[in-house]
C-alpha cells in the first residue's frame, strides 16, 4: 500500500507531510464554512519547503547575517563559509568533477540566459542553435535574443502529438553548423522524459556542446552531470524543495574558463583600473554583486533533506504516485491527457470537452485542489497542439493517492456543474 510507503529516513508519507509546514494549512474559502484541507498539486510550479529550510534560511538572517567574500570579521568569514559550504553541497548533489563548476545564479532561466549571453557571443550568421519545439520559454527566448543580436540560426527537434521528441530527425538536424544543442531533460507540459543521453551522445560524436535545461528533472531523480556527460546542466533551488531566488548552473570548466563575464561589479574582478579590469577565478568571475545568501543557505539544508530521503526510495514512490495518477485520470470522461503513456514524469496536463482549464482550475480551487491553468510558458508547443491553454497538475513526493482520488472527483464534479449550468 502507497500509504505504507517507508522512506530512506524511516519516514512514512504522512510523517513527511508533516515536514511540511504549509501542508498542515488550513484554507479559509467563501463556499466553506469551515477551513478546508489544502491539496496542493503544483509542484511543477514550485515545490513547498520543508521546515528545515524555512528554519537554515530564517537562521542566517537571525544568527549569521554579513556580506561575504570581503569581511575579515568573524560573522563575515562564518556566513562566507555557510555559502560556500552550500557550493559543495551542489557539487557532491550533481557530481560535478570541480566546485568551481557550480555557478549560482537567481534561476534556471539566469542560468540558460548566462549561458546565452556568455557562451553565445562568439556565435555568427553562419551558426546554428538546435533547441526542440517543447521547450519552456527560458530555453527559448534568450536564444531567439541571440539569434537577433548576431545572426545565428535556430533550428528544432519536431514533436509528435504525443508529446514526445522525434528523435528520427535528430541525424539530420546536427551539421557541421550546430554550434549547441538545447533540450528540456523534463518536459513541464507533457511530464516527457526525454533521452538526452541519445542526444548528448550524438552530438558530442560531432564536438557539438549541450545544454540541458534540468529545472524539472532534478527534483525527482539522481542527477550525474560525469555520467551524461553534458556541458551545461541548469536547475533552480525552489523546485527542489529550497527556497525562491536561487540557480545553479554547472558548467564543465573548460568552456567556463573561455567564456567572458555576464555581468559587470563587485567579487567578479581581480583588479579594477579606470581603463579597464581583469576578472577572478571560477565561480566568482560569473557572480557579481551581493548574492542571496540566506537563500543558498536553505538550499544546502533542502539538499541535506533529499539527501535524507534518498532519491531511490523518492523515484521509486513517486513512479508509484504517477502510474496511479495517469491510470486514474484517464479513466475520465471528456478530458484529453497530453504527453506520453509510457515512462514519464508526474505532471499531468489536460483539457475537458466542456469547460475553459482556467474555468477547471477555478472550480478545483474551491475545494482546496491547487493546480496550474494556462500555456505554462510553453506557447510554440501548445500551438503545435491547437490549444491554447492546459489545466496542469504536478506531483512530488508529499503527495498521496487519497489527493489523487480527490481530484479524479472535483474534475468529474466540474463537468457535471457546467454541463447542468449550475
Amino acid at each position: 500500500m502507497v500509504a505504507e510507503w517507508i522512506f530512506a529516513n524511516g519516514k512514512s508519507v504522512g510523517e513527511i507531510r508533516e515536514d511540511f509546514p504549509i501542508l498542515q494549512t488550513k484554507l479559509t474559502l467563501v463556499d466553506h464554512d469551515d477551513p478546508i484541507d489544502l491539496v496542493y498539486l503544483d509542484t511543477a510550479a514550485t515545490a513547498q519547503k520543508p521546515l528545515k529550510v524555512i528554519q537554515a534560511e530564517a537562521r542566517y538572517y537571525r544568527e549569521q547575517n554579513a556580506n561575504i567574500h570581503r569581511a575579515l570579521h568573524t560573522l563575515g568569514e562564518t556566513a562566507t563559509a555557510l555559502y560556500e559550504g552550500s557550493r559543495d553541497k551542489v557539487q557532491a548533489f550533481i557530481n560535478a568533477e570541480h566546485r568551481h563548476e557550480i555557478i549560482f545564479t537567481r534561476n534556471t532561466t539566469e542560468s540558460i540566459n548566462l549561458v546565452a549571453s556568455s557562451f553565445g557571443r562568439s556565435f555568427g550568421p553562419e551558426d546554428e542553435i538546435l533547441l526542440t519545439e517543447m521547450e519552456h520559454h527560458s530555453n527559448l527566448v534568450p536564444w531567439q535574443l541571440l539569434s537577433e543580436q548576431t545572426g545565428c540560426k535556430l533550428k528544432f527537434i519536431p514533436i509528435s502529438p504525443g508529446g514526445e521528441l522525434e528523435l528520427e530527425k535528430l541525424d539530420e538536424l546536427l551539421t557541421n553548423k550546430t554550434a549547441l544543442v538545447g533540450v528540456v531533460h523534463i518536459s513541464n507540459i507533457f511530464g516527457t522524459v526525454n533521452d538526452i543521453e541519445q542526444i548528448i551522445s550524438k552530438a558530442h560524436s560531432m564536438d557539438i556542446p549541450v545544454l540541458i535545461d534540468g529545472a524539472q528533472s532534478s527534483p525527482h531523480m539522481a542527477i550525474d552531470v560525469q555520467q551524461l556527460d553534458c556541458d551545461f546542466f541548469a536547475f533552480s533551488s525552489h523546485k527542489l524543495y529550497g527556497p525562491m531566488g536561487i540557480g545553479i548552473l554547472y558548467g564543465k570548466e573548460k568552456l567556463l574558463e573561455k567564456m567572458p563575464p555576464y555581468m559587470g561589479g563587485g567579487d567578479m574582478i581581480r583588479s579594477v583600473k579606470l581603463t579597464g579590469s581583469t576578472w577572478n577565478d571560477l565561480p566568482w568571475k560569473f557572480e557579481a554583486g551581493t548574492p542571496n545568501v540566506g537563500g543558498v543557505a536553505g538550499f544546502g539544508a533542502a539538499i541535506d533533506y533529499i539527501k535524507e530521503l534518498s532519491f531511490d526510495s523518492i523515484c521509486e514512490y513517486e513512479n508509484m504516485l504517477t502510474e496511479y495518477a495517469r491510470k486514474s485520470l484517464s479513466g475520465i470522461k471528456n478530458i484529453k491527457i497530453y504527453g506520453p503513456s509510457g515512462h514519464r514524469a508526474g505532471v499531468f496536463s489536460f483539457t475537458h470537452n466542456d469547460l475553459h482549464p482556467h474555468d477547471m482550475a477555478q472550480f478545483l480551487d474551491r475545494y482546496g485542489i491547487a493546480v496550474r491553468a494556462g500555456h505554462h510558458c510553453a506557447q510554440p508547443a501548445m500551438r503545435k497542439l491547437k490549444v491554447s491553454s492546459m489545466a496542469r497538475a504536478s506531483l512530488a513526493f508529499y503527495n498521496t493517492r487519497s489527493e489523487i482520488d480527490f481530484l479524479v472527483e472535483k474534475i468529474i464534479a466540474a463537468g457535471e456543474y457546467f454541463n447542468n449550468g449550475i
